[in-house]
């Protein structure tokens, strides 16, 4: 049981990072909170009571007082992210002992176990702006979805921003193919399977391939095509609290792991051919997604057939437009000579950059 008494978030909430301060003279809890901290990748300071003024007690991310020790700690100076931790769910006094000592949560173990890892990992992550996160889907097969997510991804790394590439297309072939990189160690999909709960975000990414100054989570040649809902949610999760950008090729075909990506991007990209059969098609994808992703968008890509142009293949699908994405006449040449989508001054790079200067604008001022 976890339960909070203030809405003042914890300092690790606002980008703090450090060891968080354990409290207590019963070594029973502090076993167990050692073992939630190593769980959580932190290790942590211990007291028996409050350090001195000045002290671990004023700069510490996090404070878990337990129980034992809420006495002791009652004329400790008043912060946020202290939690009171305890194991007796029917003792009626815990709440008074928690306003005593101005905690912000109440923690009984073990059912709080995996609240409590969650919010150590934070201190020793440092949680701070999440990523920008953007899905880019094709509207038909074939119609430049895969390429424009690596040309965006190689853009923000060429900006500067801290960027991880994720393909959620297992039968698409591996965007690290198309990036030149398929013979570069790393993890691939498969790998995390078996993820449960949180994943570290600085682990994975240090796991991942890395390619043209950004990560890329690809899949292999091997013969697993999807990993389990969680194992998605838990690592597209990770990958966001790293901040900066990050972008995922999605395939047409919808499943429930692609639903966890939808809930988690901030703006979707449908990338649709300027045909009538094409926008048929996309209308269908459009209806699909939009039940999951409130910010949906379309990129229309020539050539045009008559009497269709971007806007109008906008007004029918009932879509904000992003623009058009120009036609790259070097492209085929360089990825032939494995230079990526994106990068250089050409077309495709102009129209992403111009892309990201817009959403990353966008996304200060939400």
């Amino acid at each position: 049981m976890a339960g909070a008494i203030t809405e003042e978030p914890p300092p690790a909430a606002r980008g703090r990072q450090g060891k968080p301060l354990i409290v207590t003279e019963d070594a029973v809890l502090l076993d167990d909170l050692l073992r939630l901290c190593a769980a959580a990748g932190a290790t942590p300071e211990v007291h028996h009571g409050p350090p001195g003024p000045g002290g671990r007690w004023d700069g510490a991310p996090l404070v878990l007082v337990g129980d034992d020790a809420a006495r002791r700690v009652r004329g400790a100076p008043r912060r946020p992210g202290v939690v009171l931790v305890g194991r007796d769910q029917d003792d009626p006094g815990v709440w008074r002992r928690a306003v005593e000592i101005g905690a912000d949560h109440v923690l009984m173990l073990p059912d709080g176990e995996q609240w409590l890892i969650d919010r150590i990992a934070d201190v020793a992550e440092g949680v701070g702006r999440p990523a920008l996160t953007v899905g880019v889907i094709g509207g038909r097969g074939g119609a430049g979805a895969s390429t424009l997510a690596c040309a965006l991804a190689v853009t923000a790394a060429h900006e500067g921003l801290r960027t991880l590439l994720v393909d959620a297309d297992p039968l698409g072939g591996g965007l690290d193919v198309l990036l030149g990189g398929e013979a570069v160690e790393g993890l691939r999909w498969p790998a995390f399977a078996a993820s449960r709960g949180r994943v570290g975000g600085g682990a994975l990414e240090e796991s991942l391939p890395e390619l043209h100054s950004l990560r890329v989570l690809s899949w292999d040649r091997g013969d697993r095509v999807a990993v389990p809902p969680q194992a998605v949610r838990a690592v597209l999760a990770a990958a966001r609290r790293r901040g900066g950008a990050v972008v995922v090729d999605l395939p047409r075909r919808l499943d429930e792991g692609v639903a966890e990506v939808l809930a988690q991007l901030d703006l979707g990209i449908l990338v649709v051919p300027a045909e009538l059969r094409a926008v048929a098609a996309a209308s269908r994808v459009s209806s699909a997604v939009g039940m999951v992703l409130r910010d949906l968008r379309v990129a229309v890509r020539g050539p045009y057939e008559p009497g269709l142009d971007e806007r109008e293949v906008a007004r029918l699908l009932g879509l904000p437009l992003v623009g058009e994405v120009p036609p790259d006449p070097g492209l085929p040449r360089q990825v032939a000579g494995r230079t990526p989508p994106g990068a250089g001054r050409g077309p495709l790079a102009r129209f992403c950059t111009t892309f990201w200067e817009r959403a990353l604008v966008e996304a200060a001022d939400a």
